[in-house]
């Protein structure tokens, strides 16, 4: 079983800022966020640094964002937090192991989430990035949002990087605001082949115990490895 290792805070830089706005206006272009629907959070070290409310991407600027401490409270910023702080903050605190947290509504992961279905690992990048099913949380209505936050809370578990919203989004994590955003697209990739493999009438899914061989091998030993280098022999026979 993989061990989860908390992470440490990013250093809330003028860089970093950046960062979060051109990965917002990214997800925007992609589809994946419409409109200011959508909003990033990252762990820093006086809290979370996280996105304003009801701004736009193509005018928001690295001041625009706002550090919100682990109890609530600004910290610094002169602009609204992002209406879905407690979502972000309730699922930082109770994952360590991410230091990243995207919300997108992106439509097949969407689909899902409308029909309160969980997502299955049925595609490799999903178990080494995301490493488990993606559960759909208990619906709550719009503008309970501390309640929005303890359902995400209650069906993300302890494995899996992303949680499905009932009837609103998808929300994924990862260590880095890089891997973040990484782990929304392929949660919305996985959704897609998994609805359209649904339709032709079974989608595979990939058994337990290699989804979490994959995830472990991402987090501890991708990159890191000594990859074999085939001989040509070994070229012939696979290729034959």
């Amino acid at each position: 079983m993989t061990t989860l290792m908390a992470v440490s805070p990013a250093a809330d830089t003028p860089a970093l800022r950046q960062d979060m706005i051109e990965a917002c206006r990214a997800l925007s272009q992609s589809g994946h966020i419409i409109g200011t629907w959508g909003n990033i959070s990252i762990r820093v070290v006086d809290g979370l640094l996280i996105t304003p409310s009801r701004v736009d991407y193509a005018v928001m600027q690295p001041e625009d964002m706002v550090v919100v401490s682990w109890d609530g409270h600004k910290v610094s910023g002169t602009r609204p937090p992002s209406s879905e702080l407690e979502l972000h903050r309730l699922l930082l605190q109770q994952r360590p192991d991410l230091g990243a947290i995207v919300h997108t509504h992106s439509l097949y992961a969407t689909v899902l989430a409308c029909a309160h279905r969980a997502l299955p690992v049925c595609v490799e990048d999903m178990a080494q990035i995301i490493g488990g099913e993606v559960r759909c949380s208990a619906y709550v209505p719009g503008g309970h949002h501390r309640e929005l936050a303890i359902a995400a809370c209650d069906a993300i578990g302890d494995v899996a990087t992303a949680v499905l919203l009932a009837n609103h989004g998808p929300v994924a994590g990862g260590r880095t605001l890089a891997e973040a955003v990484t782990a929304a697209r392929i949660l919305e990739k996985a959704a897609f082949l998994y609805v359209n493999a649904s339709l032709l009438g079974h989608c595979a899914v990939i058994a337990g115990e290699a989804v979490a061989e994959e995830r472990d091998r991402f987090l501890h030993r991708y990159g890191k490895e000594d990859i074999p280098v085939m001989s040509g022999e070994d070229v012939a026979c696979h290729t034959t």
